[in-house]
């Protein structure tokens, strides 16, 4: 896949993803590797720029025997910048449908 149009949708697919439920980061790579190819390089940058921005708030869950693994919430304003560039996605897959 282009790597243009992936960039554009990323930050959409985790917010998304995290609407659902919380998630780990690892788990975030995983789920989304499936259908996109992304690092996880790539996508904990997201993560810190939607953690900066306060789309998201991370906590810690201890692990039985493993190191604590940082969770991603989905804020009530990352709530709203999901719906607000779902609207827009969906939008913009239109036009560009009706053109090819």
């Amino acid at each position: 896949m282009n790597t243009q149009l992936k960039k554009g949708v990323l930050d959409l697919c985790v917010l998304a993803q995290l609407k659902e439920r919380d998630r780990y980061g690892y788990e975030l790579t995983e789920l989304i590797s499936k259908k996109l190819d992304i690092t996880a390089g790539t996508l904990y940058l997201i993560l810190k720029r939607l953690k900066d921005d306060a789309y998201v708030e991370t906590y810690l869950v201890e692990g039985g025997g493993g190191p604590a693994r940082k969770y991603y919430h989905l804020t009530p304003k990352g709530l709203e910048c999901l719906q607000s560039k779902s609207h827009d996605w969906h939008d913009f897959v239109e036009r560009i449908n009706e053109l090819i």
